[in-house]
């Protein structure tokens, strides 16, 4: 029955649906405002547990364009008679794999949490949550998206609601941080861009009549028609690419060039030191929400799209620079620990350990190895969980308080029990203890990237340590002691707080005890990307830096 509704268009675009009913209620009716935004966000949650269960775990997708599911594909702009630039192909083009469907199921869970979060919000709440509407199609989107054009345009749609999420709804200096965040993202868009036209003008495929089997014929030569075409799957065909084109060839500079401008598009999301700097002051500035939404599922973004794009298209390119992929997760993971050593504001200790834990992706991808590759997307889906409760726990705290000095607290252990209990699972979740979800993710990144990098692997290990150490002191200063008087009327946490915090906890121990259910789903996906990876290499003669 599934298979008859399109239900990536319907998970992406159900938002659209919501915010035409958002604009239709009046700006005083705050509860159904809030709960238009819940029902669609939930509605799309049980939708991608749908799309979960019927996933069939076998087949592969990566550049398989028949192992993809869901499958939704109709021809969209078609031009004809360009001259010497040949004709043009853009699609409508949305399946998943192994590698989306499980970031499809993390957006769907931290976009529900999210608009419970939302409830905090108390000005232009209308307009709120039309942008939050706004910002969730451009979050699925760009998982559904196979048509380069397609992702593309996901992917810018981000920005615009992103920016005056922040700006407008965030802190003191919320312009500065919306600004920044706009313009750093920006940045790697336009280098994206530039990469995506030099893959579009370097390959050709023959398109059909729609519906049927018959290939285009040219109305004056009566040939094959070859179109230019945005299809990813076709970008990572080699034998797709016209010889002599700016990206075809084997290792050329050029192909340096395009993976070098994705991957910057990529690592200024992620962030990667030393495009990271927009982080600290986006999360800080942000709404409790929106912070959960930058963290849980923006980040993501990044890691998705060097597994799905620099890895898919370049793979001769990847391989031979994973040494320096490996080099940067590290210091991702080292220096980002230490910044956030060195916080006395709490959201921003937590801003830059998401810096610090987007480095084992980095490092896990450039394993170049199943294991590796399987603990990089599952400490992407385990790192949005937990962090999405770790940034909904700071919101807590600020709402009662309007500060979030981590020295001026203590004793909160006593005051609000229900508080230290859930903010002791996400920090020993966060710190990779066993029994909690991202132990099994950092588990697999150092058995895969010890494989290929000892030395960098063993470096990487000192995170752990960092990781514990601020976690750790940071619990002690704020629950143990006496609370100070000041703080004395604290309540606990309230059953809409609640509602957001517990199922995240649930899953935090639920996947930590039995990660099976999410191995299944990229297990497949990863050992195809990686075969393929490893296939062209080989035939293109690439090798890895030492």
């Amino acid at each position: 029955m599934i298979a008859d509704i399109p239900v990536l268009s319907l998970i992406t675009f159900l938002p659209i649906v919501g915010m035409f009913l958002t604009a239709l209620v009046p700006r005083e009716h705050v509860r159904m405002l809030r709960g238009i935004t819940v029902g669609v966000t939930l509605l799309q949650l049980a939708i991608a547990i749908l799309i979960c269960v019927k996933f069939n775990t076998s087949l592969a997708g990566v550049n398989d364009p028949k192992s993809f599911q869901f499958v939704e594909r109709a021809s969209w702009i078609r031009v004809s008679g360009l001259g010497i630039f040949g004709n043009l192909a853009i699609d409508y083009f949305m399946g998943l794999d192994g590698l989306s469907v499980t970031m499809i199921l993390l957006t769907s869970i931290i976009t529900a949490v999210g608009a419970i979060a939302s409830f905090s919000i108390d000005r232009n709440i209308k307009g709120y949550f039309l942008m939050y509407l706004l910002l969730d199609v451009g979050m699925m989107g760009t998982f559904c998206a196979l048509d380069f054009f397609m992702f593309y345009i996901f992917w810018e749609l981000m920005l615009l609601p992103m920016y005056f999420l922040i700006g407008i709804w965030g802190g003191a200096r919320r312009e500065y941080a919306a600004m920044k965040f706009f313009l750093y993202t920006l940045l790697g868009s336009v280098f994206m861009l530039l990469v995506m036209i030099g893959l579009f003008f370097s390959n050709q495929v023959m398109m059909f009549v729609p519906g049927t089997h018959q290939v285009i014929l040219s109305p004056l030569t009566h040939r094959p028609e070859l179109y230019h075409t945005f299809s990813m799957l076709r970008m990572m065909d080699p034998s797709a690419m016209i010889p002599g084109s700016i990206f075809g060839g084997i290792g050329t500079t050029w192909r340096y060039i395009g993976f070098l401008g994705l991957f910057f598009a990529f690592a200024v999301k992620i962030p990667m030191i030393p495009f990271h700097t927009w982080l600290p002051d986006a999360h800080v500035e942000a709404p409790t929400a929106i912070s959960v939404i930058l963290a849980g599922v923006l980040l993501k973004m990044g890691g998705y799209g060097i597994l799905r794009l620099s890895l898919g298209i370049f793979p001769d390119i990847s391989v031979a620079l994973s040494w320096y992929m490996a080099l940067f997760g590290v210091i991702n993971i080292i220096y980002g620990a230490l910044c956030a050593m060195a916080q006395s504001d709490f959201k921003k200790l937590i801003a830059y350990s998401s810096i610090s834990h987007m480095g084992f992706i980095l490092l896990g991808i450039a394993a170049m190895n199943s294991q590796g590759m399987i603990g990089a997307v599952l400490q992407m889906f385990n790192h949005g969980i937990v962090t999405a409760m770790l940034f909904l726990l700071v919101g807590v705290l600020y709402d009662r308080t309007q500060t979030r000095g981590v020295f001026e607290f203590g004793g909160l252990a006593n005051q609000m029990p229900k508080y230290f209990a859930l903010t002791v699972i996400a920090f020993f979740a966060a710190l990779g203890l066993p029994s909690f979800s991202m132990f099994i993710s950092e588990a697999f990144v150092f058995l895969g990237s010890f494989q290929t990098w000892q030395t960098f692997t063993i470096i990487a290990t000192l995170g752990i340590i960092l990781t514990a150490a601020y976690f750790l002191t940071t619990l002690q200063r704020m629950f143990y002691g006496t609370i100070p008087e000041k703080w004395s009327h604290l309540t606990d946490v309230s059953a809409r707080e609640l509602v957001s915090l517990l199922p995240l906890a649930a899953l935090v121990i639920a996947l930590g005890i039995y990660p099976g259910p999410i191995i299944d789903l990229t297990t497949t996906s990863v050992n195809a990307l990686v075969t393929f990876v490893h296939s062209h290499t080989l035939m293109q003669g690439a090798v890895i830096v030492p």
